[in-house]
């Protein structure tokens, strides 16, 4: 490589990180922002912020002509937010416990019901067997606001509505982990799945002890994506309850009005613990899961 060309290839590294970091601050400022925040006193964000928060009450519609000071470090730490959140107002605690109940069923048997299918899918061939997984693609395709009407007429046929399985049995039956975890599957070399049966594995043992270890990556990768996906609905939970007292924080969060601002830090911040850790605990197998496309590692 020559003189010109390492430089030249120096220049564009520096480049590539300088907008990476660029972008990474630019995605993070907020969620920094938030966590921060949560720690000041009511009266110091509302000297901050105060005049947007007046403005929201008037439906934005008034010009902002004083500068909004973007704070980062408060001047006096406070827990008295958080004593609010998790102690003294039991709504929040509530509509948290509502999320965790409404999500983690939905992620579980998802996957379950995916990895049965991809299964399916894998194994079966046929014209009948790329119809019915063409249809799932297609219904992939979909935005779920297509489908909430139909969802709301069936399960108002069911009777289901205001319980949770209005929420849970869509959710279950949602195509998006079926797909990606039978592309996944259907990589597996045919192969290794002979030689397994040649040794005397059956048909079960063939799926849990081969398949189910090997799609691992993309299995996890599927869970996080779900639970994100699924933790922040909005339209869901207000179209098939009723009763306010079922609604999840993600709801929750969008009401809380002006005089109540740094509940809402306190409270958002709490709200982004579950995926900042499923995250965290789970980002090798989401990145392997979605860059690696094969089956068997060389």
């Amino acid at each position: 490589m020559t003189k010109r060309a390492k430089r030249k290839a120096f220049v564009t590294k520096v480049c590539l990180l300088f907008l990476a970091v660029v972008t990474a601050i630019l995605f993070l400022t907020p969620i920094v922002l938030t966590i921060t925040n949560s720690f000041m006193s009511a009266s110091e964000i509302s000297s901050n912020y105060g005049v947007i928060f007046q403005n929201a009450t008037n439906d934005g519609k008034t010009y902002i002509s004083e500068t909004v000071n973007l704070k980062f470090i408060p001047d006096m730490v406070t827990f008295s937010q958080y004593i609010t959140t998790l102690f003294k107002s039991p709504d929040y605690l509530l509509k948290f416990w509502n999320s965790i109940i409404l999500v983690v069923p939905i992620v579980v048997f998802q996957l379950v019901v995916a990895v049965f299918a991809a299964y399916g899918f894998t194994k079966t061939k046929g014209k009948l067997s790329a119809i019915v997984f063409f249809a799932y693609i297609i219904l992939m395709m979909m935005p779920y606001q297509v489908t909430l009407v139909p969802n709301y007429l069936v399960l108002n046929w069911m009777n289901l509505l205001d319980t949770n399985w209005a929420i849970w049995l869509p959710g279950i039956f949602s195509p998006f982990s079926v797909y990606l975890i039978t592309k996944y599957m259907k990589r597996i070399p045919v192969s290794l799945l002979e030689a397994a049966k040649i040794d005397g594995a059956n048909e079960w043992q063939v799926f849990a002890k081969i398949c189910v270890p090997i799609c691992k990556g993309i299995i996890t990768s599927c869970a996080i994506l779900v639970f994100i996906d699924y933790w922040n609905m909005v339209e869901q939970p207000l179209l098939f309850f009723s009763d306010t007292d079922k609604y999840p924080l993600s709801i929750f969060l969008s009401k809380i009005n002006a005089g109540e601002v740094g509940l809402a830090f306190a409270v958002a911040t709490v709200y982004m613990v579950p995926s900042l850790l499923i995250f965290l605990y789970g980002e090798e197998q989401l990145v392997e899961g979605i860059a690696y496309q094969g089956g068997v590692k060389g």
